[in-house]
């Protein structure tokens, strides 16, 4: 299960009010990144085969089935600083993790 809190989902929200009308928001994990892999967080129009859908706080939150196994416990928040504002993410799968927050790995390296 995902995790959103009050402050990311509110910001996915702001966001999304923001697409066209009926967009879903579309959270996986793909190679790259300083620890091997990464979250990458886009909107999409379609729901394509063997794709997971929560609904997260109003929010229907779209997962491929190869992203799934990497993001069972994730935690996702947004918070704003002086350096502007961004979301953190907290992995409970995450072996190492890179000082971006946004790279991580499942191997400890």
């Amino acid at each position: 299960m995902i995790h959103l809190s009050q402050a990311a989902a509110s910001e996915i929200g702001r966001i999304k009010s923001k697409q066209q009308a009926n967009v879903l928001f579309r959270l996986a994990v793909k190679p790259g990144g300083c620890s091997g892999l990464f979250y990458d967080m886009s909107f999409d129009e379609a729901i394509k085969v063997g794709d997971q859908v929560f609904d997260l706080d109003e929010i229907k939150v779209v997962i491929d089935v190869g992203s799934l196994n990497y993001l069972n416990g994730l935690r996702v928040d947004y918070s704003e600083d002086l350096m502007g504002g961004g979301f953190r993410f907290d992995n409970p799968q995450a072996m190492a993790t890179c000082g971006c927050g946004n790279s991580f790995s499942t191997t400890s390296q």
